[in-house]
């Protein structure tokens, strides 16, 4: 039974070993994001999850991806009805269509898990 306030769940036992060797193997830097246990390691992969849902449910229908390449994204832009290049410089994210490094096609591309996991290995975070 869990504490009051708390819900538990069921899953399988290789999804939980996965999600807990990540944590064990991230747990000196999930400390310093303020992750200081399994379960709450797991309440912010759902949060994170959640966000990323929230902002791709938002952008999808303005825009689509195309294709995927090393340091660039190429999406259509269905607000401007144009293409768009989202291109990997100098540490950031550019968009090339808006001239911009925050509008709706970046917010859209750190919502591309793909991407969001390459940015982030490299150390890029969305500030969004």
């Amino acid at each position: 039974m869990p504490k009051p306030g708390f819900k538990s769940i069921t899953i399988s036992e290789q999804v939980y070993e996965k999600f807990y060797d990540v944590y064990e193997k991230n747990k000196e830097k999930l400390t310093m994001k303020g992750v200081n246990s399994f379960a709450g390691y797991i309440t912010y992969m759902l949060e994170d999850s959640m966000l990323k849902d929230k902002t791709f449910a938002k952008y999808a229908p303005k825009l689509e991806l195309m294709s995927i390449e090393d340091d660039r994204v190429i999406l259509k832009n269905n607000i401007q009805n144009r293409i768009a290049e989202v291109v990997f410089q100098r540490g950031e994210l550019y968009c090339q269509l808006c001239e911009a490094k925050d509008c709706h096609c970046i917010g859209y591309v750190w919502s591309i898990p793909e991407i969001y996991e390459k940015l982030n290995s490299k150390g890029l975070r969305n500030h969004r």
